[in-house]
């Protein structure tokens, strides 16, 4: 399925028995091109997570911690570094795509493994749709033409429509755009921390002063800004070797991300007083660094980085779609690969439409704390599936994650320990959500069991 052929007969054995045997066919391997790399992987990782949030969330967590903000990367990073490394070790025991689904499926059965892939596949549609939307808002501080209206809905199509024939034209074609990207989008924020470190000011840094601070709503918008890691991860089957490269490729690429968002956000809440009352903190900061050229590169900066985003999104999360239409978890049809590119093309369009439509009708503040919340269930999925996987004596995974024993839980801990701090509302959104993959669960099983493959 993703691991060894000998533990997959392991595996396959063990389902026979229980509640997991409840599976569709395996997918088959050779039908997608094997052509990302380490660094293409790593490069992916990156900008799968660095997208539109670093350039709203400085202001937001100077109005949520003040000054002492450039912390709430490290202690939300403490807790997504544990959850980066379950998924190191998890991933490299794959070869196959489907990500956090797969994971999940592999470990718990058919129903938890379709609940992971819908929510998967909600957060990053939802996140889709918001990158969109930021892009048309900062090209508006351009072309003030397409704020709104058919303007803002000719720009969302145009930017969709590219990005997704970028992809469907192959996934070489995909990964080099996305390397490109990292770099363009990176360099901007850096030159903000070159620029602004020196000229840090104490009484900038007395302005950003709050009544309360709320750590723990910091920390979730962290876990949003952070995650996204776990996209790279899905195009499996097209990685040259996933099993090798998959914790490098994490570790790496979630070290740059790290040290990008703490030296922003220094350089925010020291060179721009009351950065809270900011919409736009990075612009607003080169705006003191270097006055109204400074607006312009900031805004081209933020559309870069949300249609790099994009692009990495069209890239990784349709695989999501085409593993569960392998496995006739969802309709086959998701599962087509163009016959001259190589490219789950269907998928790819469904997801790309999807997007749009979020863009077109949604917002990012209420996708932001949604993503989080749902983000937090699938990561504790997978690291309670590294436990499982341990237990099952396997082969040994490219990857064997130290003290796991300790890691997994303290994973699974801080997940819970977020969600148990969620509104009453937010729960009710959440199980909705879930709600429907059972429904998805459900109208899979029945034509799985007709054709005797349940």
């Amino acid at each position: 399925m993703g691991l060894s052929r000998d533990s997959g007969r392991m595996i396959a054995a063990r389902r026979m028995t229980g509640p997991a045997s409840l599976h569709g066919s395996a997918p088959n391997p050779s039908r997608l091109v094997r052509a990302i790399g380490r660094w293409d992987l790593a490069a992916s990782v990156v900008n799968s997570v660095i997208g539109s949030a670093i350039f709203g969330l400085p202001a937001v967590l100077a109005g949520l911690t003040g000054a002492w903000s450039p912390v709430a990367y490290l202690l939300a990073g403490t807790g997504i570094l544990a959850i980066v490394l379950c998924h190191a070790e998890v991933a490299s025991r794959f070869t196959e795509p489907g990500g956090p689904y797969l994971y999940t499926r592999e470990a718990f059965g058919s129903f938890l493994g379709v609940q992971a892939g819908w929510l998967s596949f909600c957060i990053r549609v939802t996140s889709m749709g918001a990158n969109l939307s930021i892009f048309a808002d900062y090209l508006a501080q351009i072309l003030p033409g397409v704020e709104r209206g058919g303007g803002r809905m000719l720009t969302l199509l145009a930017v969709a429509a590219l990005v997704t024939a970028i992809n469907v034209f192959g996934v070489r074609t995909g990964a080099r755009t996305v390397d490109l990207f990292v770099v363009a989008k990176v360099l901007p924020l850096a030159l903000l921390a070159v620029l602004g470190l020196p000229r840090l000011s104490s009484g900038v840094v007395a302005s950003q002063r709050v009544a309360e601070a709320n750590w723990t709503q910091a920390i979730l918008l962290l876990v949003f800004a952070y995650g996204g890691f776990e996209a790279a991860l899905i195009p499996a089957g097209e990685m040259k070797d996933p099993r090798r490269d998959t914790a490098f490729a994490l570790l790496a690429g979630i070290g740059v991300v790290a040290a990008v968002y703490m030296l922003v956000q220094i350089a925010v809440v020291g060179v721009l007083p009351h950065a809270a009352g900011t919409r736009a903190p990075v612009a607003a900061a080169y705006r003191v660094l270097l006055g109204t050229p400074g607006v312009t590169l900031a805004s081209v900066a933020a559309m870069v980085s949300t249609y790099g985003w994009a692009v990495g999104s069209v890239l990784n999360s349709p695989r999501i779609l085409y593993s569960m239409g392998e496995r006739s978890e969802l309709p086959p049809v998701l599962a087509r690969v163009h016959p001259r590119f190589r490219t789950p093309y269907v998928a790819i369009v469904v997801y790309a439409a999807a997007g749009l439509a979020f863009a077109a009708y949604g917002g990012f503040a209420a996708n932001a704390t949604l993503g989080a919340i749902v983000r937090l269930v699938t990561y504790g999925l997978v690291a309670a599936a590294l436990l499982v996987f341990r237990r099952r004596k396997a082969e040994p995974p490219g990857f064997r994650l130290p003290l796991a024993g300790l890691i997994a839980p303290a994973a699974i801990g801080f997940c819970l320990w977020l969600l148990s701090t969620r509104t009453f509302t937010q729960a009710w959104v959440l199980l909705a959500m879930i709600a429907i993959g059972v429904l998805l669960w459900w109208s899979a099983g029945r034509p799985r069991e007709a054709a005797g493959t349940v």
